[in-house]
């Protein structure tokens, strides 16, 4: 991974991102029930992604080397084409149910992940040290873990209710599987 704790993390999400991708088809026409257990399994996979982050910033900070700025600007900038191009197909369903936005909200992180590695790497090469790279991967960590308690607890209570989470559209509008009901 270039010795770079943020490609790293960006890199681990990107592979979580596939078997997510794969759930999520899976359960889409299931029950309340099984989407919201998809969505329990991708809430624990994002906290436990931020989790093993954390663990390697704080091993790469005692004893780390420099990363390599070039390779690790080669492939952010791939992974964001790849990024960008999913987020656009993934925001018009992000208000559906919450098994498509946690979906939604991994696409989400993988953006600002690709972004945060760009602008470590810049730091990285200017700087000649490995402190940038370590500040993104915390904070891609730290959002991992935001978004992992997020999504686990709509989830849960999906889970335990049986009743779809309600996703804000930001405008006033929530949606339950495809209905959209103004707010009161």
């Amino acid at each position: 991974w270039a010795h770079s704790s943020a490609l790293m993390a960006d890199s681990l999400d990107a592979l979580g991102d596939a078997g997510i991708y794969l759930l999520t088809l899976v359960v889409m026409a299931g029950s309340v029930r099984q989407r919201a257990g998809a969505s329990l399994l991708k809430g624990a996979l994002q906290g436990a992604f931020g989790l093993f982050v954390i663990v390697e910033v704080v091993r790469r900070a005692i004893s780390g080397d420099i990363p390599d700025a070039g390779l690790m600007t080669v492939m952010s900038l791939v992974a964001l084409t790849v990024n960008v191009t999913a987020f656009m197909l993934l925001t018009r369903f992000r208000n559906e149910d919450l098994n498509l936005r946690s979906v939604w909200l991994c696409s989400r992180n993988d953006l600002a992940n690709n972004i945060g590695v760009l602008v470590a790497a810049g730091f990285v090469a200017w700087t000649g040290t490995r402190w940038p790279d370590l500040l993104v991967g915390l904070l891609v960590a730290t959002l991992f873990m935001q978004t992992s308690f997020t999504v686990l607890r709509a989830a849960w209570r999906e889970w335990t209710t049986g009743i779809p989470t309600p996703m804000d559209d930001g405008h006033g509008h929530t949606a339950a599987i495809g209905h959209t009901e103004p707010k009161p």
